[in-house]
């Protein structure tokens, strides 16, 4: 049986790519970057990526040093409105987190930056369920390496992994954690892997696969 349970965040929890996409237009049209707005497909694009890799895909007019200036701008005020405004949790997400919560611990691990996974939990109302996270943003280590700290650092033995991503997938295997697709997010993996086409199917699956 699991001993813990990782989760992913965007693409798995929520899609914030909507409220994402507001947020970091503010902060283009606050800094005066010229370019156009954003688009929602643009931004969904590069979800899972690492902050300066986004920097890098989508404010490529601009040398390194103000990319990352820019970039930081866009997370603090994305962090700022999703802790107001939250997004949209997928369906049936909190009540399946309700049951698996008494099961055993859950965790974020995201590639995202400090202050969004809280954003996350505050938006939402979430933050209950889960016992803690990890985050590229606080420690400056890719997600395969998060995964594994994060398992150690709560005494788990037999975690799983939940992404949507084969990023996810990749990183999983990479930290030696069982893995779990959710079919339903942003990204596709090969057809042999576990997966879920809704949130609601986690447990059943836990069962089968534990």
């Amino acid at each position: 049986m699991f001993d813990g349970i990782l989760f992913d965040l965007d693409g798995t929890l929520w899609d914030a790519v909507p409220e994402i996409t507001i947020s970091w237009n503010l902060a283009l049209a606050r800094n005066q970057v010229e370019r156009p707005p954003l688009t929602v497909d643009e931004v969904r694009s590069c979800m899972g990526l690492r902050i300066a890799d986004i920097a890098a895909r989508r404010l490529p007019g601009l040398n390194r040093q103000r990319q990352l200036e820019i970039i930081e701008e866009c997370c603090a005020v994305e962090n700022e409105y999703l802790a107001e405004h939250g997004a949209a949790v997928y369906p049936e997400v909190e009540e399946t987190l309700s049951l698996l919560s008494r099961r055993s611990p859950l965790l974020v691990v995201s590639n995202c930056q400090d202050g969004y996974i809280q954003a996350f939990f505050q938006g939402t109302g979430l933050g209950r369920y889960f016992q803690g996270f990890e985050c590229a943003g606080r420690t400056g280590k890719p997600k395969s390496q998060n995964i594994a700290l994060t398992a150690a650092r709560y005494g788990l033995k037999k975690p799983v992994y939940v992404g949507d991503t084969e990023l996810d997938w990749h990183s999983a295997r990479e930290a030696g954690v069982a893995f779990i697709h959710a079919a339903y997010g942003f990204g596709t993996v090969p057809p042999e892997v576990p997966s879920i086409s809704a949130f609601s199917q986690l447990p059943a699956l836990l069962e089968r696969l534990g």
